[in-house]
C-alpha cells in the first residue's frame, strides 16, 4: 500500500494551475507550453504528476507577483467602471406632488400615467401614498411589476433611486 501514489485534490490542481498562469504572465512559458501543461494538469491523477509540471520553473519573484496583483486589481476596477458606463440610462419616473394620494399606471387612457408599451397591462399598477411613504402595488398585470429586479406580490414601499419595471418598461424613481 505504501507504493500507491497520492491522488491529487482539486485544491492541488488549482494551485498548480495558478502557478502556471503566473509563470505564463511573467513570460517564463510560451503559450503552447502553457496550454500543454494546463491540459496535463487537468488530466493529472497524482501529486507527482502535478509537481512535474512546475518543478522546472524558477520561483516567483515578489516584485512580479506584486505587479501582477496590482494590474489584476486595476483591470477589475476598470472593467466595473466600463460596465457601469455601458449600462442603459433609464428614464426617470418622478413621484407625484404631495397633494396626490394615488396614481394608476397602465396602457389605458383612463390611467394617470399612460405607457404605450404592449407588455404593460391596461391597468398595470398603482402607486399610493401611505403616511409619508409611497407604496407600489401590481393590479394583476400579465407581465408583472418589479422593484429593484424583484417581482412584487404585495404593496411594496418605494423610494427615490429604486428601479421599477412595468412589463418590460424600466424607470428610475425620482
Amino acid at each position: 500500500m505504501e507504493g500507491l501514489p497520492v491522488r491529487a485534490s482539486d485544491e492541488d490542481r488549482d494551485r498548480v494551475l495558478r502557478e502556471l498562469r503566473e509563470r505564463a504572465v511573467e513570460g517564463r512559458l510560451s503559450h503552447e507550453t502553457f496550454e500543454r501543461r494546463v491540459d496535463s494538469a487537468l488530466r493529472a491523477h497524482s501529486h507527482a504528476e502535478l509537481s512535474a509540471l512546475v518543478n522546472d520553473l524558477p520561483p516567483a519573484s515578489r516584485l512580479v507577483r506584486g505587479l501582477t496583483g496590482a494590474v489584476t486589481s486595476l483591470s477589475s476596477v476598470t472593467a466595473r467602471i466600463e460596465a457601469a458606463w455601458r449600462a442603459p440610462r433609464l428614464p426617470r419616473f418622478t413621484l407625484p406632488p404631495h397633494d396626490w394620494t394615488h396614481l394608476v399606471i397602465g396602457r389605458s387612457p383612463e390611467c394617470e400615467f399612460v405607457l404605450t408599451d404592449l407588455s404593460v397591462s391596461r391597468t398595470h399598477a398603482e402607486l399610493r401614498r401611505a403616511g409619508g411613504n409611497w407604496l407600489l402595488s401590481d393590479l394583476g398585470s400579465m407581465n408583472g411589476t418589479l422593484v429593484n429586479g424583484y417581482r412584487i406580490v404585495a404593496p411594496t414601499r418605494v423610494r427615490p433611486g429604486d428601479e421599477i419595471t412595468f412589463g418590460t418598461t424600466r424607470f428610475i424613481l425620482a
